[in-house]
């Protein structure tokens, strides 16, 4: 993907739709909302997809109960030599939308209105982040969302869990570790295929994180690399975590809380054959920011601290309110908010250190990678690190029973 330029309005496009549906035909509709573009043609196309798809859902009644169909279902358009914004958006693209309903619904549960979504993602480009292995990360522009660029393997493997993840998410009323999906894409430019899929943003919209670990429960080849410690903010492993004498100071109800939310999403994982999957722990320390900010008191140093912190994907909003295209309008109504506070209602993985805990911290614990199931491939992994480590080793690839229970065990004795 090309780097991102500065954004450019578009004007209301005449376009030529070829929607897959059983519905007639649709021809020359007129798009009614100014978005603004990446001059990426990817995040143009994703973009107006976006803004189009939430427009055109608006337009459906919310079913009472999904079907079947639902988890198969998608929407296709198809644009043609279209005359509008020719310097930001390709002449030819394809989007699709996967299973509308259904991430229409689990957004609902998930407290997230569809405008606010929108917004999010249409009124100013995503800025690109920090990759969590393969594929590109953007973060939306105002940090409540991440999309992530997948694999066309992993379109398959969530439609394959999509109905049982749906049926956990509604067990749980939306409480979980687990990824927030909230939409799946495919843009198509120039005959390329892009997959991306939005997930509500782990880390904070407002906190910077200072330190970041990624935990699987085993000490095999789970330590940062040279390359990797040197970066701004390195993604340390469970060896790491181990050396730096870490822990995680939360009230005991704090802790049975998070240990009953994680229980319930790995037995939902261990039913699925689902493995490979690591706790993202981002650490946020309240004392070095209210010292940062303390530095940093003069007005026109807030944008220089944000440019600083460019590779954090979660970088410092100010208080809310002060800048309306920085901020999502929906955020303009919350009071101004110090070093350390946050919205439980938009930072729904964060947890606030104990009273009287040696650092005053706020921790944000969530479960990436989930969409690695035990097929073969992880069978002949297991059997080659078996033969190289020994049967004993805490290697990572072992079957999804073993996995859950080491990982469990290990999460268990990251707590004071």
């Amino acid at each position: 993907m090309a780097a991102l330029g500065n954004p450019g309005s578009a004007s209301g496009p005449i376009l030529m739709l070829a929607a897959k549906t059983k519905t007639k035909k649709k021809n020359f509709v007129q798009q009614k909302v100014k978005v603004f573009r990446a001059s990426d043609p990817v995040l143009s196309v994703f973009m107006w997809g976006v803004n189009h798809s939430i427009n055109d859902l608006n337009q459906v009644p919310v079913p009472v109960m999904l079907l079947p169909d639902d988890f198969k279902a998608n929407t296709k358009i198809k644009v043609q030599n279209h005359l509008f914004n020719k310097e930001n958006l390709p002449g030819h693209f394809k989007f699709k939308e996967y299973c509308p309903q259904v991430f229409r619904n689990l957004r609902e549960r998930f407290g997230i209105e569809d405008l606010d979504f929108q917004a999010s993602l249409t009124r100013s480009p995503p800025v690109k982040g920090e990759g969590q292995g393969e594929g590109l990360l953007f973060t939306s522009y105002d940090r409540t969302l991440v999309v992530k660029q997948i694999s066309s393997e992993d379109v398959a493997d969530m439609h394959s869990i999509l109905s049982e993840y749906h049926q956990h998410i509604v067990k749980c009323h939306g409480s979980t570790l687990l990824p927030q999906f909230l939409s799946m894409y495919r843009v198509s430019v120039e005959s390329e295929d892009t997959y991306l899929i939005v997930m509500r943003n782990m880390f904070s919209h407002r906190l910077i994180v200072h330190r970041k670990y990624d935990l699987k429960g085993s000490l095999v080849s789970r330590e940062a690399s040279d390359k990797e410690k040197v970066k701004e903010l390195p993604t340390f492993k469970d060896v790491d975590f181990r050396n730096n004498m870490q822990k995680v100071y939360v009230t005991e109800e704090e802790k049975e809380k998070i240990l009953e939310k994680l229980n319930r999403d790995v037995e939902f994982l261990v039913k699925l054959k689902i493995m490979d999957y690591s706790l993202l722990l981002g650490i946020h320390d309240v004392v070095r920011a209210e010292r940062e900010e303390e530095e940093a008191e003069e007005p026109s140093c807030e944008d220089e601290g944000e440019a600083e912190n460019g590779v954090n994907p979660t970088p410092h909003v100010g208080s809310y309110g002060t800048s309306p295209e920085g901020i999502a309008g929906y955020m303009n109504s919350f009071k101004p908010m110090g070093p350390g506070e946050f919205d439980p209602y938009l930072d729904v993985y964060a947890v606030k250190s104990a009273p009287g805990a040696p650092q005053r911290e706020v921790y944000f614990m969530g479960l990436i990678d989930v969409l690695t199931q035990y097929d073969t491939k992880k069978k002949a992994a297991h059997a080659a690190k078996t033969v190289k480590h020994g049967a004993g080793a805490e290697i990572s690839t072992v079957h999804p029973e073993q996995y859950a229970k080491r990982f469990r065990d290990f999460i268990s004795t990251i707590f004071a």
